[in-house]
């Protein structure tokens, strides 16, 4: 039995070239990954995206040291989506250093 509503199968899809676990950027620490909530970005065309990082030395390079993260199956971003909706995943993508974690801190 499916207990998803039409309206909620329509999630933006992953291409399949995706790795099979993702590193994502989150607002906070937190020991439990129930309570983790995923970091979206606003893109400039004013699309909100989802930014996954295909390693942890990526995540990392891209986002900054301070940045807190988890790890999740690729396939779980379709849950992600029905809680945090996105338009968009992108992979890899470089934070410019005034918008990272930490950076009013310096």
């Amino acid at each position: 039995m499916n207990d998803l509503a039409p309206a909620e199968e329509a999630v933006t899809p992953v291409p399949p070239e995706f790795p099979p676990v993702v590193y994502l950027p989150c607002a906070t620490h937190t020991e439990d990954p129930a309570d983790a909530v995923v970091e979206l970005r606003r893109t400039r065309d004013g699309r909100m995206a989802l930014m996954a990082y295909s390693a942890l030395d990526r995540l990392k390079y891209c986002c900054g040291e301070q940045q807190p993260w988890m790890v999740v199956p690729t396939p779980t971003l379709q849950r992600i989506q029905q809680v945090q909706p996105f338009e968009l995943v992108l992979l890899d993508v470089i934070i410019p250093p005034e918008h990272r974690h930490g950076a009013s801190d310096a």
